[in-house]
């Protein structure tokens, strides 16, 4: 570079900025769109036990406020996750709730929970564990939910005697194996979101919220209970006895209740 003296001052002549090529910028523009594809993975569960640790969270590990959060977070994704498929399928919305308050059905909520608790010890090791746990957990919850649910209210909500390897249309293979699939999808990608996710909520005010919505989902069960064996009652020819069932049904009537429970089925139908 050539120098001039002028005055007694040095002038440099100006000097030329270099120039980035194509071939520099596109492995940069890839490196770059790596990094943003890698944000949106999910935390492994190492990273969340961790996490969890150093902030001293008021929901870490498997206690009660992270297994009431699963069972409320899942028990509302499972009935959005479920209408979206409905539309798909059959191009309408459709009730998929399980309880009369809110889009929340206690089936996804305690499938959610019990995959926790049976695949929690197993969420650092390979796949077919999660495989093999989330079929024998998911086929069990929907057995014995389905099971539960004619006992005491001598109704269905699903039914899977017109399918290969069915278990007293309860259960059958397909089903158990999605379940399987989800166990993994689950212990592997969902639970370390839900529980990043979790981690967001202050400590100062997690427990207080936790309790309030225990409270409300408790209250929301019983009267949905009540409201199910009134409106059984009722295709039965019984008339209301007591201030409560008159309430019950001015309140909920079959028209409403056959809104929220689109898929229930009754004994008497099903033998029919």
């Amino acid at each position: 570079m050539k120098e001039e003296e002028k005055g007694g001052v040095i002038l440099c002549p100006e000097e030329k900025k270099p120039e980035i090529s194509c071939e520099v910028l596109e492995p940069i523009s890839k490196k770059n769109k790596r990094k943003r594809r890698h944000r949106f993975s999910a935390p492994t569960n190492a990273e969340i036990d961790l996490q969890e640790k150093e902030l001293e969270h008021f929901a870490r590990g498997i206690n009660f406020y992270k297994l009431f959060l699963v069972l409320f977070i899942g028990s509302f994704v499972g009935v959005v996750v479920e209408s979206i498929w409905c539309i798909l399928k059959n191009g309408y919305l459709e009730s998929r709730a399980g309880l009369i308050y809110g889009p929340f059905n206690l089936v996804y909520g305690f499938g959610a929970l019990v995959l926790t608790l049976a695949l929690y010890r197993f969420r650092h090791r390979s796949w077919p564990h999660a495989f093999l746990g989330g079929f024998l957990v998911g086929s069990t919850v929907e057995y014995v939910c389905s099971f539960v649910q004619e006992l005491i209210f001598g109704t269905t909500s699903w039914d899977y005697s017109g399918m290969p390897f069915n278990l007293n249309g309860r259960i059958c293979l397909l089903y158990s194996a999605f379940w399987g699939l989800l166990g993994i999808l689950w212990i592997k990608d969902l639970y370390p979101r839900l529980s990043k996710g979790i981690m967001r909520i202050p400590n100062r005010f997690g427990k207080p919220v936790v309790w309030i919505l225990c409270i409300f989902m408790i209250f929301n069960s019983i009267m949905s209970c009540v409201t199910v064996i009134r409106w059984c009652e009722r295709l039965e020819g019984k008339e209301p006895s007591n201030g409560l069932e008159t309430y019950l049904d001015r309140q909920y009537p079959n028209e409403q209740m056959e809104k929220i429970y689109a898929n229930m089925i009754f004994a008497q139908d099903k033998d029919e």
